[in-house]
């Protein structure tokens, strides 16, 4: 690799894309156009960004470092994000846009009561730093590694880029930033397969020297039993997660409510196949990578192939995809504060200035918190041992009780808490004070299956008692009374409101016409420093350039009365 040209790709494309977050700071005008782009999104750009969101550099090192020790099974482990997507559009997704709530807590506070919403907010907060931290680390550790900088300082500096693009730039600064990337990254990752598959002779040297049982759907300790309850846990996360949940209620319908989470669960069949090839056959061309190690694979099979420029455009999509996955995560931390904490609890008369004041200071003080984080990850057990353990220790607890109170009539707010705290204690008993007392713990299948099983069984359990009884939750009567006020009244359009909502989204969509046009370009130029892929450079140059006049006639559509 050429660190110039690659610094000088890097440096670019982040320029670019800051710029692209000051074009929409003057867009966010209220809550809901900067936490939910005025609820009128089109599904597509919220399905791309929600396969964005939900995609960080953690995808190539935690399922990397999977896809090199033991083969297909990252590819499996992946797929059951597809079947959460599938069950979400199907049945949950929509559910939330019914709701008409504009966050996730918004709708907890209706629907389970106060308590639980703040009980569940804090503890959401929390979780989110812990997870978006991981995948910081991970961004962190593959810029660092390949441009030979401390893992600190890349660290604070890549974070504070994070929380400056999101504070500054609302949902949908975060959304274009979500499809650049999409572009950038699957450029770069179709250009690695082809090269990489050269470097090990071709595909039949590679499948003639892959280990045992690579091809296994399942290997090693990600068994069945691992498969199973990670599938359902990704319905409850897909479904469930507050920073997804804001994918689903920025649209405008129902219906396309489930487009996006559609359009996640298609591109989840494809993509994980693409992604885990690489480390799979870097593991013939060295199979020497042991331990922590193994979480460069994908970082090492780039720098072997990859010629001059190219390093740096898969790092900056790396590195802005895990920044779409963190900037989604602070935007929604941000939103659920600023809109269920500070104002439906400590300024309930604030203006809409000063909410966005506060909006953009909260995003500050949560991305430092995220940064944090992203310092201790490698003090406790990698990346892979983090993520597992954090999905499987809250994951269910937090994702399951909210889903089902979409549907059930029955579920109480005490209940909910009850049955969140006693899966939660359960959980970190078996794998944190169990492996330390007794010197035992879980193996991987059985630590996923408990974390997710036992707040179902719970659930389950309340049902089945409450309806036994004739139990109606109180707290779901007045909701329906609510309900039925709100479509019985008369709904007085702000038409400055509405036009500024469509000029919102007319610019939202002009900015990404451009900027894939921006990109085309950029891999113009790189052909001419490209020693080898230079046609296959130039041949997605062409389709992303052409792909441009997508998001362009989308935008010609949106009308835009002038204002008197």
């Amino acid at each position: 690799m050429n660190s110039v040209i690659d610094t000088t790709v890097i440096v670019v494309f982040s320029v670019f894309i800051m710029i692209i977050g000051l074009l929409f700071s003057r867009t966010g005008r209220n809550l809901k156009s900067f936490f939910a782009g005025g609820e009128a999104v089109p599904w597509f750009i919220g399905g791309l960004s929600l396969f964005m969101s939900f995609f960080s550099a953690g995808t190539f090192v935690a399922w990397g470092s999977i896809a090199y020790k033991y083969g297909w099974v990252a590819v499996t482990i992946q797929w059951t994000m597809c079947i959460g997507g599938l069950v979400t559009g199907l049945y949950i997704a929509p559910k939330w846009k019914a709701t008409g709530s504009l966050t996730a807590a918004e709708f907890i506070k209706d629907r389970l009561g106060e308590n639980v919403q703040k009980s569940f907010i804090y503890i959401f907060m929390l979780v989110s730093l812990f997870i978006k931290g991981s995948v910081l680390y991970s961004v962190s550790k593959l810029v660092g590694s390949s441009l030979e900088f401390p893992l600190i300082p890349v660290t604070l500096v890549l974070g504070i880029f994070m929380i400056a693009y999101t504070a500054v730039g609302g949902l949908w600064a975060v959304m274009v930033t979500d499809i650049l990337q999409f572009a950038i990254l699957t450029t770069a990752v179709l250009l690695i397969i082809p090269l990489a598959f050269t470097e090990a002779g071709g595909i039949q040297s590679f499948v003639s020297r892959v280990p045992d049982n690579f091809f296994n759907v399942v290997n090693g300790e990600y068994t069945w039993g691992f498969i199973g309850a990670f599938a359902l846990y990704h319905i409850f996360y897909i479904g469930g997660n507050w920073t997804f949940v804001q994918r689903y209620t920025s649209v405008d319908t129902p219906k396309s409510a489930s487009k996006v989470a559609f359009l996640f669960a298609g591109l989840y069949i494809v993509s994980p196949v693409l992604w885990m090839l690489p480390p799979m056959i870097y593991q013939t061309i060295n199979p020497g990578l042991t331990g922590l190690e193994t979480e460069n694979a994908y970082l090492m099979v780039c720098k072997q192939v990859l010629p001059a420029g190219l390093m740096g455009l898969i790092l900056t999509g790396m590195y802005f995809s895990t920044s779409a996955s963190a900037n989604t995560a602070l935007n929604v931390v941000s939103a659920v504060f600023t809109n269920d904490v500070y104002k439906g609890t400590i300024n309930p008369g604030a203006s809409d200035e000063k909410l966005m004041k506060v909006a953009r200071a909260s995003s500050w003080c949560f991305g430092f918190g995220m940064i944090l984080i992203a310092l201790i990850v490698p003090y406790i057990g990698g990346i892979v041992e983090f993520t597992l353990s954090v999905g499987a220790i809250t994951g269910g607890p937090l994702l399951a009780p909210p889903i089902w109170a979409l549907f059930s009539k029955r579920i109480t707010g005490k209940a909910t808490i009850w049955i969140t705290m006693i899966s939660l204690a359960v959980n970190l008993v078996f794998k944190i004070i169990l492996p330390l007392v007794a010197d035992d713990k879980l193996s991987r299948a059985n630590e996923m299956l408990l974390g997710v099983l036992l707040p179902f069984a719970l659930l389950l359990a309340y049902e089945l008692y409450a309806g036994s009884k004739g139990l109606t939750s109180s707290a779901y009567l007045q909701l329906q009374v609510r309900k039925a006020a709100r479509n019985a009244k008369v709904i007085v359009v702000d038409e400055k409101e509405a036009a500024e909502i469509k000029r919102q989204n007319k610019f939202g969509l002009q900015v990404i016409s451009f900027s894939l046009g921006f990109i085309a370009l950029m891999l113009y130029v790189l052909c001419a420093f490209t020693a080898k892929g230079t046609g296959m450079v130039a041949g997605i140059a062409t389709i992303i350039l052409c792909s441009a006049w997508i998001p362009f006639n989308a935008s010609r559509k949106v009308v835009v009365e002038k204002s008197c």
